[in-house]
């Protein structure tokens, strides 16, 4: 947007305490002339008397304050112009760091010294900004070459079962058709994924009273067959939990909870535990599982986009690896915090907390 250039506010400063001198000025002299100079005589009392009369007083007063005056100007114009310079020397700081930002460089920090004052807090507003800036681009360019890594894995896949089909024309279709088929699907999975992990970090939903632990229950039940196929048992408990969200992306944070609990357990007779709870002013979603083993560092890694704990899970259950980033995401969306805990006895114990609603 232009703007039509005008005067800076050094200038508008300098101008402004001169202006107030000379106002300053003109009121003392104002001051001196109403209560001293109008109680002197205008003219000599009687004869044999000689003093200096008000004519007199006037005319070596004027000339005297009209050069205080010029000199109050000066003064005004030079010490303004020095003392705005000092007091706006912190906003030329920041908007070098402005600009250095809007050119691409969000290392640079302000650091602004001295005592704390408005422009010291608007430094450091800004340079928790810059930070947060910062630290968000890094995880979007560590997120865009993840994904693009794991996006281009199926099309190298395809174009690999294509190149072979090609090669070999007598190969049977539907064996090359039923790998296409599972390639696209993943490739399908990770794009939905993908996308909904955007919707969530932009906070764009509706939000409606949601209860809890309605949405576990309901997880749960989708997922009981697959618990079921791989000899696992489902144990779910809990309070009425309410909250505020949306009950789509709330469901989908459950189905993830509860699918990596099932995807990653014990080969067999493992257990999940899904549990609700309500506390003061938050409401909970725990599901554990059995399974091996984690160490806290490892656990500290698993929410990151693409991990999948231990290793990779090869199967059609396997996921795409954003189900834990899926589910920070949205409950940070939601105002809530997620927590991983490893079990002593192996597997993984993980802790939604959301800000609760009303009843």
């Amino acid at each position: 947007m232009t703007r039509r250039p005008g005067l800076s506010v050094r200038l508008k400063l300098t101008l402004s305490y001169a202006g107030f001198l000379m106002v300053a000025g003109t009121l003392l002299l104002a001051v001196v002339w109403a209560f001293l100079l109008r109680y002197v005589p205008a003219g000599v009392q009687g004869p044999g008397t000689f003093g200096p009369n008000r004519g007199d007083l006037v005319d070596a007063f004027t000339p005297k304050a009209a050069w205080a005056l010029v000199a109050l100007l000066v003064f005004g114009l030079v010490g303004g112009w020095l003392l705005a310079g000092a007091m706006l020397a912190p906003l030329t700081r920041i908007a070098h760091a402005t600009r250095l930002a809007a050119n691409g460089s969000l290392s640079h920090r302000i650091e602004l010294e001295g005592r704390n004052d408005e422009f010291r807090e608007l430094a450091d507003a800004f340079d928790t900004m810059l930070a947060r800036l910062e630290a968000d681009a890094a995880e979007q360019q560590r997120f865009a070459a993840n994904a693009s890594h794991e996006l281009r894995t199926p099309l190298a896949v395809t174009q690999t079962l294509l190149d072979v089909a090609r090669k070999d024309p007598g190969r049977d279709p539907g064996e090359l058709v039923a790998r296409l088929r599972a390639v696209n699907t993943r490739a399908i999975d990770l794009t939905e994924a993908l996308l909904l992990l955007s919707r969530a970090d932009r906070g764009a939903f509706n939000r409606d009273h949601v209860d809890l632990s309605l949405v576990a229950e309901e997880a749960t039940e989708t997922l009981l067959p697959l618990a079921e196929e791989r000899g696992l048992t489902i144990e779910t408990s809990g309070d009425v939990a309410p909250t505020v969200g949306s009950h789509a992306l709330l469901l989908q944070l459950a189905t993830n909870l509860v699918h990596n609990a099932i995807v990653h357990n014990l080969p067999e007779h493992g257990a999940v535990w899904v549990t609700t709870g309500v506390g003061p002013r938050t409401v909970s979603l725990t599901v554990e599982n059995t399974g091996e083993p984690l160490t806290p560092q490892l656990v500290a890694t698993i929410v990151e986009p693409f991990q999948r704990g231990i290793g990779r899970v090869h199967d059609d259950h396997a996921g795409v690896g954003l189900g834990l980033a899926i589910v920070n995401s949205i409950a940070q969306a939601h105002g809530g915090t997620l927590a991983l805990d490893p079990r002593p006895d192996g597997g993984l114990r993980v802790t939604v907390e959301l800000p609760a609603g009303s009843t």
